[in-house]
């Protein structure tokens, strides 16, 4: 199924993923507020804003049924969450886990804390850092949208993954080539998922199990 219409991406979160009225307001509200401080930041393309809940909400919203696998209930890391996608998203629909959104420009986290407060979403917690500058620490599952090529991303947050932590993150139509070009010292379980919102991109799904296999070293956290 590819969603393809506002219409589409609404009905998909009503039915699909049984979002309720409370949260379907908060997300409209979300929409408002993204296209008035798109007039005074560039959060995302001028051009998608006719189509918010297809591109940007719905397509976050789908991290949350794309993996194989029950979604851990822990600390959720969104690096790089810039606009709010798919943080804010996360954060509204699933508001009794802790969402870290890490964003390094001030205007941005700025826009983030704002619409945090507007939302009411008291489990959002907007980081003000480089992800180089923010503290080690373990967390569930990590997305990241847009943020940097699949092996630099994994290479650079891989301190705060577990051999459990669930990594979610769209890649475009680049998703399988990227996860085929990943170097052999980085051992993982990642496929490629086909998104919900564009015929043409894919998300990569699964667990970061180490890096440099002749060392047997796994991420900081729990053992396998």
């Amino acid at each position: 199924m590819i969603i393809e219409s506002e219409a589409a991406a609404k009905e998909w979160l009503r039915e699909g993923l049984g979002v309720d009225n409370t949260t379907m307001a908060r997300l409209e509200l979300l929409a408002d507020m993204l296209a008035s401080e798109n007039e005074q930041q560039n959060l995302v393309a001028r051009g998608t804003l006719p189509h918010v809940w297809q591109r940007h909400i719905a397509d976050s919203a789908q991290l949350l049924a794309v993996s194989r696998e029950t979604l851990p209930e822990g600390p959720w890391l969104d690096l790089g969450a810039g606009a709010g996608f798919p943080g804010l998203v996360i954060a509204a629909l699933r508001p009794d886990q802790p969402v870290l959104l890490v964003e390094s420009r001030r205007l941005r986290t700025e826009w983030l804390r704002r619409a945090a407060a507007a939302l009411e979403l008291a489990n959002a917690e907007i980081v003000h850092t480089r992800l180089e500058d923010m503290p080690t620490q373990p967390v569930s599952v990590i997305s990241a949208r847009a943020f940097a090529p699949l092996e630099k991303l994994l290479l650079i947050s891989a301190r705060f993954s577990t051999p459990d932590t669930i990594w979610l993150l769209p890649k475009g139509a680049s998703a399988q080539h990227e996860l085929e070009m990943l170097p052999k010292m980085i051992r993982h379980v990642f496929h490629v998922e086909q998104s919900l919102t564009d015929p043409a991109a894919g998300i990569v799904v699964g667990q970061l199990l180490g890096l440099g296999p002749e060392s047997g070293k796994v991420p900081k956290g729990r053992r396998r």
